[in-house]
């Protein structure tokens, strides 16, 4: 009698036991979980690609953090990382930027001073290409941006064009004067142009010789510094180019341009490292092989572009230090610089990548040229630029002046005077 009652009550408590784990189970279920982490970067082609390359990575040392890339064109992106800083509105944890707007947007006051706690960028300052680092350097010695990648400069050159007027690679790259001498001959034994717009010598030129201290426009003190030899020079040197039709009057990026390029009617192209890579991906596939890559002429080492990734100060809160771990995996992470290196021809900005025996490939596009190592050199080369806010407004005064003496003959001296004047008006706004 007392096992029956023994064994009916153990089979009573079993079945309580296993209600109470069946209703400890439902509520279990209706706990919701919590929230995932999401950080939101906002990049540009072809940013966003090797933002995204990089996410594997991420999810390995942040498994409970989502990353939503948020992809807008070049010029659409700045607009509206632009509005979104003046108005605290739609912010991302980080932004993307092309070192053209990190000036801008640095004396604009809306990005974090990474050489602070708990940031502290300046203990790794040493890895980084050091023009790259000062060009995300303010005045006032605060680093808004982490530079990614950069932009060597580099002649590119039609070896068959060369061949066929008799003309050396030495030729194009001892002098500037030479280089045009080169040109003439190349018109005349092919018809082809020497460069695509007298804008481009301009470009390169007004990029050489410049101090420290300096920046393209204006100095470290808002100065203008438009009225100078550097830029006298760059206008002559243009306005000859021009008088001696050595250029095809097509603006890069042009359809025009692109025709150019694919037809062998643009001789040279200066610009920086990054542009082979497009001829051979999209813009001119066709001309493998008939490219060749060189220093610029006169030892003009130069930058051509680059980009940079910040933290806005209105991004919340919680968020930053989430922010500052993901822009050292795109900065600092030898894995994701390469990747973005051989995907992407995204030219690193870390330092200890240029061990890397990707740098002593041949480039099929480029004739099996080893450029990269041209690249790699001019690298460690190039002095800082300093960036001001107004450099946009400035390059913008500086084409219209120069269209002005190509177009109209006005006289270089008072094309500089009138640009110094409206570029002084602006200077400390």
């Amino acid at each position: 009698m007392m096992r029956g009652w023994r064994f009916h009550q153990w089979k009573v408590l079993a079945v309580l036991g296993l209600m109470g784990l069946a209703l400890f189970d439902a509520q279990a279920q209706q706990i919701p979980a919590a929230p995932r982490q999401t950080l939101t970067v906002a990049a540009y082609p072809a940013v966003d690609e090797i933002v995204k390359s990089a996410l594997p990575l991420w999810k390995r040392l942040h498994p409970d953090v989502e990353v939503k890339v948020v992809s807008r064109q070049l010029t659409d992106h700045h607009t509206a990382m632009t509005t979104a800083l003046s108005t605290s509105f739609y912010l991302p944890d980080v932004m993307a930027l092309e070192v053209g707007y990190v000036g801008r947007f640095a004396q604009g006051g809306g990005l974090e001073d990474l050489s602070l706690e708990p940031y502290n960028i300046k203990r790794f300052q040493s890895r980084y290409v050091p023009y790259a680092f000062q060009q995300a350097t303010s005045r006032t010695g605060a680093v808004v941006a982490a530079p990614s990648d950069i932009g060597p400069g580099t002649l590119l050159y039609r070896v068959d064009l060369l061949a066929k007027a008799g003309v050396s690679e030495a030729e194009l790259t001892e002098s500037w004067d030479s280089y045009m001498a080169a040109g003439v001959k190349i018109k005349a034994a092919t018809g082809a142009y020497l460069m695509a717009h007298a804008t481009d010598m301009k470009d390169i030129v007004i990029r050489t010789g410049i101090k420290p201290g300096e920046g393209l426009y204006f100095d470290s003190h808002s100065n203008v510094l438009v009225n100078s030899p550097r830029f006298v020079r760059a206008f002559d040197l243009a306005r000859k180019v021009r008088r001696q039709k050595l250029d095809a009057k097509v603006v890069i990026w042009s359809n025009e341009w692109s025709e150019g390029l694919k037809r062998g009617n643009i001789a040279t192209l200066m610009s920086g490292a990054w542009l082979s890579g497009h001829m051979s991906n999209w813009l001119a596939p066709g001309t493998k092989g008939l490219w060749r890559a060189a220093q610029l002429p006169e030892h003009s080492y130069a930058a051509f572009g680059g980009t940079f990734f910040a933290i806005p100060k209105g991004a919340p809160s919680a968020h930053k230090q989430l922010a500052w771990e993901f822009i050292q995996l795109m900065t600092l992470n030898r894995e994701v610089q390469l990747g973005g290196f051989k995907s992407q021809d995204a030219f690193p900005a870390l330092i200890e990548t240029y061990d890397d025996p990707f740098f002593e490939l041949p480039i099929e596009f480029l004739g099996g040229q080893k450029a990269r190592v041209i690249w790699r050199e001019a690298a460690s080369h190039i002095t800082a630029i300093d960036v001001h806010k107004q450099d946009s407004f400035a390059y913008e005064v500086i084409n219209t002046e120069l269209d002005k003496v190509l177009d109209r003959g006005k006289d270089i001296p008072t094309a500089l005077a009138d640009a110094q004047r409206l570029l002084q008006q602006r200077a400390f706004r």
